[in-house]
């Protein structure tokens, strides 16, 4: 089973340049999507994400860490954006 490449935390506006970035569109949910007013962060798909980086550059609060350069003290947004996609 592939491991998750990146995860979004708790410092994610929404602001959806990371969505723009993304090539294989695995940054969820969309602003015109069901639930976005309600997600509090944005949230890659754990399977479908080619771990390009792209999304990494584009975020202006940094919010996006490579799952090896997750903060521990942000280690519980890994589950978290798997969770979404369940």
């Amino acid at each position: 089973m592939k491991v998750m490449a990146y995860v979004i935390t708790d410092a994610c506006t929404k602001d959806n340049l990371c969505v723009e970035a993304c090539p294989v569109d695995c940054i969820h949910p969309k602003q015109d999507a069901p639930g976005f007013d309600e997600a509090l962060t944005l949230s890659i798909h754990p399977v479908d994400c080619i771990d390009c980086g792209a999304c990494v550059p584009v975020c202006p609060t940094n919010a996006i860490f490579a799952l090896d350069d997750l903060p521990a003290d942000k280690a519980e947004w890994a589950e978290k954006n798997a969770a979404y996609f369940n």
